[in-house]
């Protein structure tokens, strides 16, 4: 047990993360369907959590999927910090970036670093965008984009700005600005620094968050940025820094007693989803969770995920294009017909979407 997380497991659990975020993205749009406690804790929302598992029916997949599987972003943000730390900062190579290159033995320029990262994350933005605004434009219900926002997108600041929830379209293309914050935050603040600045840093945060109004416009903006991703990124760079080499033995029966971890998951995350303070954890649940999850699967249900994950950066910027040619059918007809053409058609966009991107130019640092 050499690594906490091999490169394989890392990729498979970012194949969870983007299955999670795409189903998401496409069943919170389905007439009818429970809506999620993303950047806000509405108590309406928690109400139509417990209508929907008191009483199930046959949309109860789409109900789960929808108020749960926005936590996928937490895996990426963890999996982003802990890659961070074992590319930049030990001395052997990092099992969990993408990337050949190897800086942990000589400091980093700032400006270096986060023009690389920044490149990095618009060779991704620019192809999907693209797409989307040519498609947005010629399918009903066309966004009203400004010229001043689609800067803000593509310079990656537009998190910042007031109702990022109506300005940012399509909406999960935030995560492009919190990402940006974030490489910002590591470098400046907690790169090769003590693991006390990253506790530290995490708590400050919390505290910026619990004191708010749970359903109020302030933590909305919060959770658009850098605090409230920070949980999830500062415990990965956490992990990364203090136990990324644990060099023990792997315990016996790990695979059942991962499975056991990832089923007792389930249940507390449920019932943690109806309290505000407990809401804010949950992403640790969710991180401790998924990586349970990916030690307990067999080799051949892990070669499944790996193949998404392997594609989560195309299927990440191309979904939404999908979802709106598909979301009409599960507006129309039959919600699940809608899901499926959806999916198919997202796989299929993201294969053509990564040959793209991996044509485009690779930045160095």
């Amino acid at each position: 047990m050499k690594e906490l997380l091999t490169r394989t497991e890392c990729t498979a659990m970012r194949g969870i993360a983007i299955l999670a975020i795409m189903l998401h993205n496409y069943c919170h749009y389905v007439k009818g369907i429970v809506k999620e406690n993303e950047y806000q804790f509405f108590d309406k929302r928690i109400d139509g959590l417990w209508e929907a598992l008191t009483h199930p029916d046959e949309f109860l997949p789409m109900h789960l999927l929808s108020f749960f599987g926005h936590y996928g972003v937490p895996v990426f943000l963890f999996l982003s910090g802990y890659g961070l730390v074992r590319k930049y900062e030990n001395e052997s190579r990092g099992q969990c970036h993408d990337s050949g290159e190897n800086h942990a033995t000589s400091p980093i320029n700032s400006f270096s670093f986060l023009r690389y990262h920044y490149l990095k994350l618009l060779r991704m933005l620019i192809v999907g965008f693209v797409l989307f605004i040519m498609v947005d434009a010629v399918t009903p219900g066309r966004f009203p984009f400004h010229w001043d926002n689609v800067i803000a997108q593509l310079l990656m600041y537009i998190n910042v700005l007031p109702e990022p929830d109506k300005i940012i379209w399509p909406g999960i293309y935030w995560f492009f600005g919190l990402m940006m914050q974030l490489y910002i935050v590591y470098r400046l603040l907690l790169y090769r620094r003590s693991s006390w600045y990253v506790v530290t840093l995490i708590a400050v945060c919390w505290l910026l968050q619990v004191f708010c109004d749970p359903d109020g416009d302030s933590l909305n903006r919060l959770r658009y940025n850098f605090i409230g991703g920070m949980l999830p990124f500062g415990l990965g760079v956490l992990i990364g820094k203090v136990i990324s080499h644990p060099r023990t033995p792997a315990p016996p029966y790990l695979r059942i007693i991962s499975l056991l971890l990832a089923l007792a998951s389930i249940p507390l995350v449920i019932a943690m989803s109806f309290s505000f303070h407990s809401w804010l954890w949950i992403p640790v649940v969710i991180i401790i969770g998924t990586i349970a999850l990916v030690k307990a699967m067999p080799e051949v249900v892990l070669k499944v995920f790996v193949f998404f994950g392997t594609y989560s950066a195309a299927m990440f910027v191309a979904h939404p294009i999908a979802r709106k040619l598909f979301i009409t059918v599960a507006w129309q007809r039959d919600a699940y017909d809608g899901l499926m053409l959806y999916f198919v058609a997202a796989i299929g966009l993201a294969w053509a979407v990564k040959q793209i991107i991996d044509h485009l130019p690779h930045p160095k640092m």
